[in-house]
């Protein structure tokens, strides 16, 4: 059989269904299960769509289709004209069609539309009879057919770039513009028929001259010219631009869409509208929507005019005085809330739907899995599980690690917002708080963010070139749109804070200033966004935690705990840190540093007695130094156990080069000077023969253990000792004892060797049987993971640190990797950063075989994984698939290692 390249959707059938995404796309695939589904069979316009493989094809072939595709074409037409008993291009009863894009992922507005196709001045008049004489109303259409296809198909699909950004639509715009300012027209709506026909006549004129080609007026050239258009448009820069941001594959493809054009331009009784089954703002269960009467899709999502609610609950500042759907149209709205109620239930899960109303009569042109931010995914999630719509399974599955990560930022401190004065409002499209210094455009943005400055976007109205400015700021700020405008839509997908439709502001893009009622700003002054309510005010207002006693992350987080196998712990370096890290949920310390304790708040005094042990020349100078630091690091370790009690706490004993405590105040150096009693040169002396020339590998970790025993015998000591004294006072502290930078068995003999003198000290010193405690030891080293084995035979544990172990791995400095791995990831040499996500095919074997060596001389070692990678999704789901016990990250990443692996069990029972 020759392979199928067009599937027809219409009549109450379809051949395709939901199923079929990857090869349909989302929007085809959506199509035909509205429309063919015997729970559904809705009121669909029908049309055929052709397949991803077409896509790929024509990229593999010099931009040429499969053979057959033609046939197939006006074959899938024709059922079209026989089911609407219409004929494409026929002047007397013409059949128009859209021609749209649909990925199996959505992608909104990245790629091209064209509407209104096989309009012509020959199939004109047939048009104007069929809307019962409406001229105006047809040459409107044919207007924007003209508009659309020179700016996509003669345009963008032709690979002409337009001189100082002035494409052919901002030229058409400009003329439209000016006759609607001579004419003292303020909407689009103003323009009357004959005012629309001397347009589409000038509009024709300025194409010839800026394009150098003629209007195509024949209707199968409109035809394919789409198709092959919304092909292009798969490699346009923004739709490559967002893949990368969403890591979409290349290889996908778009599918494209050709469906029968229903008008919600024919008049006060036609509309068109934009609706979600539930609010994708908050998540609140409330259905929320915009239409606009007399008036094309495109109008709704550009923000060019202000959208009407479709019920009271979708009111709003800017929207409050116009006439909400369900009172100017009743019957249409309660059709409408039956349909959507209809489809959360078939695909359980909160829908994003577009319709159309023609002449009284109401059509649904696209329903997708809708878009929400963090807030409105946790949300939904845990609400559709409360009313039995989904299992708990699904709803691990609906939020993102990226969308749980939204929960964790920063809100405006609501007692200052208090005392402040919005400068302006808008519609609240993105939650949470940002502050930033203003840019204009989505250029400015990028540089701005790569120098390390916060922005916000500020735009009259953003559009899909404007996607990487937007990825690149904190925030987003635009004068026009709605909720579903293109700006609204891709923060909310992307969790980025947002404010738009506020229409008090102006823009002025050339002198770089935005104009709120008198008051000037410019670029770089800063201003501070809230996106939940929709407030903007000037100046930078401080942030706070919006983390604090939210019922339904915690409900959320119990559902990824009851679900997840591997456990997740925090690295944490005080208390504080241990508390918070609690709170989200942490099973425990994958990683206390003990030389956090020498920095920060009330370590002056700790910092300055190591200092003194560092440069200290004797041993008993070095054990006099010791013991007096000791109490400081038995307090601090103490401190952290009690936080964590009754759950492990793996202490890594001391781990830098030393030579980093040396102080270069030369205050502080002679203060240092005279509690040792020696000179500042000999001073000098001491700390520069601390000096190495490649410190990382040098004198740390383990080999300070080796060379210096008594600085491991003090830590140990102090692990030991305050665990005693917690379990003196009924607590169960569990602590584990980790040495670094080990490359051989006999370093951790040396090591071992001394635990256990001190163990049998602190017994006999506190009365104790035992204190529950683990030695084990850290794998970062490449050997190491070779010697595993070894190793093993003394180690309880193993904690891979990923971060050193990618740095000796590779031979990349962490430190230095900024002047190569941006060009590394631009070309493809590295798929990923590898110190922000484990490199599975080099260290990631590595760490196997350790795992493998290791359970092989010790079936019951413990195994987890300390470096950063432990908070990023992906690598926690490679720790789950090897086999790992944990996985331990930031405080503020713990809800996330969660989700991340809760979605590992599903994803591997799956496969």
């Amino acid at each position: 059989m020759a392979k199928k390249y067009v599937y027809f959707f219409g009549g109450g059938k379809a051949d395709g269904n939901e199923s079929m995404k990857n090869l349909l796309g989302g929007k085809g695939a959506n199509l035909a299960e509205m429309a063919g589904h015997k729970d559904l069979k809705l009121p669909v316009p029908p049309g055929f769509t052709i397949t991803t493989e077409v896509c790929t094809y024509y990229y593999e072939n010099k931009k040429k289709y499969p053979a057959g595709l033609r046939e197939e074409v006006e074959k899938a037409l024709e059922k079209v004209e026989k089911l609407m008993d219409r004929k494409f291009g026929d002047a007397q009863n013409p059949l128009l069609v859209s021609v749209r894009s649909g990925a199996r992922k959505s992608m909104p507005g990245m790629m091209e539309t064209v509407l209104n196709v096989g309009l012509t001045e020959k199939t004109i008049p047939g048009l104007i009879k069929q809307s019962g004489g409406n001229g105006r109303f047809v040459y409107d259409a044919y207007r924007r057919l003209i508009m659309m296809y020179s700016d996509v198909v003669m345009e963008k699909a032709a690979g002409i770039e337009p001189k100082d950004e002035q494409g052919i639509r901002k030229q058409l715009e400009k003329i439209m513009g000016e006759m609607k300012k001579q004419k003292g027209y303020k909407l689009d709506t103003d323009l009357s028929v004959d005012d629309l026909k001397k347009l589409c006549a000038l509009f024709k004129d300025k194409i010839k001259e800026a394009l150098g080609k003629e209007f195509p007026d024949e209707p199968k050239e409109q035809l394919w010219g789409g198709i092959g258009a919304v092909f292009s448009s798969w490699n346009g820069k923004r739709a490559i631009s967002y893949r990368r941001i969403e890591r979409i594959p290349d290889e996908w493809g778009t599918a494209v869409n050709v469906q029968t054009m229903v008008f919600g331009n024919m008049g006060a009784d036609s509309a068109t509208g934009v609706a979600f089954t539930r609010n994708p703002g908050n998540g609140e269960n409330k259905f929320y929507g915009e239409y606009l009467i007399n008036a094309q899709g495109e109008d709704v999502v550009a923000g060019i005019r202000t959208p009407a609610p479709i019920n009271e609950y979708s009111k709003s500042e800017h929207n409050k005085d116009l006439v909400a759907l369900d009172k100017s149209m009743p019957a249409i709205y309660k059709e409408l809330f039956s349909i959507q109620n209809r489809l959360e239930k078939h695909y359980h899960d909160m829908q994003d739907i577009e319709f159309t109303i023609e002449k009284g009569r109401l059509f649904m042109l696209q329903c997708r899995v809708g878009k929400r931010n963090g807030p409105a995914a946790v949300r939904m999630a845990i609400d559709m599980l409360k009313e039995k719509l989904i299992k708990k399974e699904d709803a691990v599955t609906r939020v993102t690690p990226s969308q749980l990560d939204e929960l964790l930022h920063p809100i405006i401190d609501p007692k200052v917002e208090l005392t402040k004065k919005p400068l302006v409002r808008g519609l609240p499209a993105g939650p949470g708080g940002a502050a930033g210094q203003i840019v204009f455009s989505a250029a400015d943005a990028v540089e701005w963010a790569k120098k390390g400055n916060k922005v916000i976007l500020v735009r009259e109205e953003t559009n899909p070139e404007d996607v990487e400015g937007m990825r690149a700021a904190q925030a987003i700020l635009t004068a026009r749109g709605g909720m579903t405008s293109h700006a609204a839509l891709v923060a909310r997908g992307w969790g980025k804070c947002c404010i738009v439709g506020c229409g008090a502001m102006h823009v002025e893009y050339a002198k770089k200033e935005l104009l709120i009622d008198g008051k000037i700003l410019k670029e770089g002054d800063w201003i501070t966004l809230n996106g939940t309510k929709g407030n903007v005010y000037e100046g930078r207002l401080p942030m706070m935690d919006a983390t604090e006693e939210n019922e339904i992350l915690t409900s959320f987080l119990k559902v990824c705990d009851s679900i997840k196998r591997l456990g997740v712990r925090t690295n944490a370096d005080t208390p504080d840190d241990a508390k918070r890290a609690r709170q989200f949920g942490a099973e425990g310390i994958g990683l206390f540093r003990t030389e956090h304790m020498f920095y920060g708040k009330g370590s002056d005094e700790a910092l300055f007695l190591l200092r003194k042990m560092i440069v200290s020349k004797t041993v008993d100078e070095r054990k006099k130094a010791l013991s007096e630091l000791f109490p400081y690091v038995k307090k601090d370790i103490k401190g952290t156990l009690e936080a964590m009690d009754g759950f492990p706490v793996v202490i890594r004993l001391l781990d830098p080069p030393l030579h980093e405590f040396v102080p270069r105040d030369p205050a502080k150096l002679e203060q240092l000077a005279s509690e040792l009693n020696i000179t500042l040169d000999e001073l000098s002396g001491r700390a520069d023969a601390l000096h190495e020339s490649n410190p990382m590998m040098g004198h740390r970790g383990v080999r300070l253990g080796v060379t210096y025993p008594e600085v491991s015998e003090m830590q140990i000591r102090a692990i030991l000792e305050a665990a005693a004294e917690l379990v003196k006072e009924g607590k169960k502290p569990y602590p584990e004892i980790m040495i670094p930078v080990v490359c051989d068995v006999k370093e951790l003999d040396d090591q071992l060797m001394i635990a256990k003198n001190i163990y049998k000290e602190v017994l006999a010193k506190y009365n104790l049987k035992r204190i529950k405690h683990m030695f084990g030891t850290m794998i970062e080293i490449p050997r190491a993971a070779i010697v595993a084995d070894k190793l093993a035979q003394v180690a309880q544990f193993f904690s891979y640190g990923t971060n050193d172990m990618t740095q000796m791995g590779f031979g990349f400095s962490r430190d230095d990797i900024g002047g190569f791995l941006p060009s590394y990831l631009d070309k493809g040499i590295l798929a990923d950063d590898p110190f922000q996500t484990i490199d599975q095919e080099g260290i990631g074997e590595l760490i196997k075989i350790g795992i493998e060596r290791g359970r092989k001389a010790r079936k019951d070692l413990e195994v987890g994984i300390c470096g950063e990678h432990g908070g990023d999704p992906r690598s926690v789901e490679f720790c789950h698939r090897v086999g790992m016990d944990y996985v331990s990250c930031s405080p503020f990443r713990v809800p996330i290692a969660s989700l991340a692996a809760a979605q590992a069990v599903l994803k591997n029972k799956k496969k």
